[in-house]
């Protein structure tokens, strides 16, 4: 079998999906069954998540849910069929190993990952082991979660792993002399952008050593959404200062008209986790449902444009960084994925 990676980006250049920023979950997974099939989606209870959980279960899907937040997740989530909640913290490795055994406990497989949950414009935060909050819930929560399903992924014998990133993550390289804040001071986006860095060199490395069992895996920019639970660390001061908030909290019309609706900023993460258009790709980071090209200086950015925030940066899916990261993972975690 030949493995075609997306190291460095070789394969990172839009195919024409006809899909727009305008397409939502819905039109994404038109005409594509997921009976018989079984999805997590963590953070599957709110904003783009929930909105994912939908999509699938509308196609047949069987979809658990781990949360951390169990009785918001069960409120949000009355009245959709076949899903299933379950207890679990990012932060929290236990609970992680936990769940994991719960579902493998069931035998049976696992057709798709969405490692959709995530924090951001949070304070300095150490989880137990002294990580940096935002690097532990966004990316490495999300790697020992893979780690530990992975004999479910395998047995699959064709799934896929999706990782909700951020365009934010050409807010920061990975940091590897000091991934935690120990030594700089604290930028919560660096923390953030590093945190969303690594999970497209995530993508990427998990594409290359998932092939040959028939997973593969892909970062997604969700775009500029209205709506979701993202922001709810951050004071309505720094989104007033950001010119998208009036001086009673209320979003500025003409604001909320250039973002997308919830159901919009889905449709990525459905299209990673659905289509066949991507049949025989993977390690890519995609955005408006479709894969995004490469950013090497050639994309002009304008922050009140939203459409205009698109792009992979070249460090993101550097293949020494990828494997770097790899290694970094485990030992942080000191989980290894099992052959």
């Amino acid at each position: 079998m030949t493995i075609k990676d997306n190291y460095n980006g070789a394969l990172q250049q839009p195919i024409g999906s006809g899909f727009n920023g305008r397409s939502t979950a819905g039109e994404v997974i038109k005409g594509i069954s997921l009976h018989g099939k079984t999805a997590i989606v963590t953070g599957g209870y709110a904003g783009i998540g929930l909105e994912t959980v939908k999509a699938f279960t509308a196609a047949g899907a069987k979809v658990i849910v781990p949360a951390r937040d169990l009785q918001k997740a069960a409120a949000n989530l009355a009245g959709i069929a076949n899903v299933t909640l379950e207890s679990m913290d990012l932060m929290a490795p236990e609970t992680i190993d936990a769940f994991a055994e719960r579902f493998l406990a069931t035998g049976e497989a696992l057709h798709i990952l969405v490692n959709n949950a995530g924090i951001m414009w949070v304070p300095l935060r150490r989880d137990k082991r002294g990580y940096e909050s935002q690097l532990s819930t966004n990316h490495l929560g999300h790697f020992q979660l893979t780690a530990r399903l992975w004999p479910a992924l395998k047995k699959a014998g064709g799934a896929r792993v999706v990782s909700v990133s951020s365009f934010g993550h050409q807010m920061a390289p990975f940091d590897f002399d000091d991934p935690h804040f120990m030594h700089r001071d604290y930028e919560t986006l660096q923390g953030y952008g590093q945190s969303k860095t690594a999970n497209n060199l995530f993508a990427v490395e998990l594409d290359h050593r998932g092939q040959a069992a028939g997973v593969r895996a892909f970062s997604l920019h969700p775009g500029s959404v209205n709506g979701t639970d993202l922001g709810r660390s951050a004071p309505m001061a720094l989104f007033q200062q950001m010119g998208t908030h009036d001086a009673a909290g209320n979003i500025f019309p003409e604001v909320a008209a250039s973002l997308k609706t919830v159901d919009q900023g889905a449709a990525t993460s459905v299209w990673c986790a659905t289509s066949p258009q991507l049949n025989g790709i993977g390690g890519v980071y995609c955005e408006d449902a479709d894969i995004a090209e490469l950013d090497e200086g050639n994309i002009e950015h304008n922050y009140d444009d939203p459409a205009s925030l698109r792009g992979v940066k070249p460090w993101s899916v550097d293949a020494e960084s990828a494997k770097r990261l790899w290694k970094l993972s485990e030992e942080l975690t000191g989980v290894t994925f099992p052959g």
